[in-house]
């Protein structure tokens, strides 16, 4: 068994993003934290796993927020060896903004812990930076992400790394191309047509 999942805080569009590249309906919502239990699909030997939200969920206290940022931690580090590639989702529109609120508390981003724990666990990382049909300057809000998680501008330099898709609209061919890649990469091009 061989495993791509996909993690991020709530609300970035995962489970939307997880519809679009599978063709499968998932269960996803406008309010954060609709998917608390992952959605999975499987493919011969490959599973997708798309992992519960962490950071702030909607109605539900911070010992619950915890449990599940704590989950989805345990999940891939428990899984980590048949992981072949970890696509963290994040909110392009909002991701600088939610980053220097917890930097002026004194906190590293959640965002950033993840990547820095994904890229330490998983042999292969994506980030895909979601909602850039919301976004003006493209360059300056992925030149800042791509400097928040450790990597020098210009991001264009990282577009192995980092994928602008706006899941709602369906332009992701960047990411599924990526994808495709990683699968012929590791000699499993027989698993492509899980791909929508």
């Amino acid at each position: 068994m061989i495993e791509i999942v996909f993690a991020g805080r709530s609300n970035v569009g995962k489970s939307t993003l997880f519809s679009q590249l599978f063709g499968v309906k998932v269960r996803k919502g406008k309010r954060p934290g609709t998917t608390i239990k992952p959605n999975q699909i499987r493919y011969r030997d490959l599973l997708v796993t798309d992992l519960p939200g962490f950071g702030y969920i909607s109605g539900v206290d911070r010992e619950f927020n915890e449990r599940v940022k704590d989950f989805v931690v345990r999940y891939i580090e428990k899984n980590s060896e048949r992981i072949i590639l970890a696509v963290q989702v994040v909110d392009g529109k909002s991701f600088l903004e939610i980053a220097e609120r917890w930097e002026r508390r004194g906190y590293i981003p959640v965002e950033v812990e993840m990547f820095e724990f994904l890229n330490e666990v998983c042999p292969k990382v994506f980030l895909a930076v979601n909602k850039m049909d919301k976004v003006d300057d493209w360059d300056e809000v992925l030149n800042g992400i791509a400097l928040k998680l450790g990597m020098t501008p210009p991001w264009q330099e990282w577009t192995h790394v980092i994928f602008p898709i706006s899941a709602k609209k369906g332009k992701i061919d960047n990411l599924r191309r990526a994808i495709k890649n990683r699968l012929i990469e590791i000699g499993r091009s027989d698993l492509i047509p899980v791909l929508k």
